[in-house]
């Protein structure tokens, strides 16, 4: 098993079939799940998955994870030169005591009555991280052409 860090093929046919769309008022909903070092998540993983999410049986975690906030100033998505971005606020998973290594990014809109588990992107923390009775907090990028966690660029 393993967390391999990407975007998610299935995501980047989904965004020409304008799947996804983060504006701050479409109404699309991007979540952040946590998962164990026993996941297997890679640019391959199509949709949520709950195979090794960390446990929500007393840790006070949610299953599903939380929602993602987009930032919305200055306006996102954005776009410097020749790639387009589109950030999110740090995520902060409250009082919580749980050990994960990785996440997936996943858009949980409900589309005419359907929720979606579309896979976005997955992150790999590198290592376990844990929090016991306290804040995990996921950092995410500056909000940049250079830094963003999704953006879209191209190639020199």
């Amino acid at each position: 098993m393993a967390i391999t860090q990407a975007m998610c093929t299935s995501f980047k046919k989904e965004l020409l079939e304008a799947k996804h769309k983060f504006t701050t008022s479409s109404g699309h909903t991007f979540k952040l799940a946590l998962y164990t070092n026993g996941a297997s998540l890679n640019g391959d993983t199509a949709t949520y998955t709950t195979s090794n999410e960390v446990s929500s049986t007393n840790t006070n975690y949610g299953a599903g994870g939380q929602a993602l906030a987009i930032l919305s100033s200055p306006t996102m998505p954005a776009s410097t030169g020749t790639t387009a971005f589109v950030g999110f606020a740090d995520e902060v998973f409250s009082s919580v005591t749980l050990t994960a290594r990785g996440a997936m990014i996943y858009n949980s809109t409900t589309a005419g009555g359907t929720n979606t588990t579309n896979a976005v992107a997955i992150l790999d923390f590198g290592a376990d991280k844990s929090a016991t009775s306290g804040d995990f907090t996921v950092v995410f990028p500056a909000a940049n052409a250079s830094n963003a966690i999704i953006r879209l660029a191209t190639p020199s």
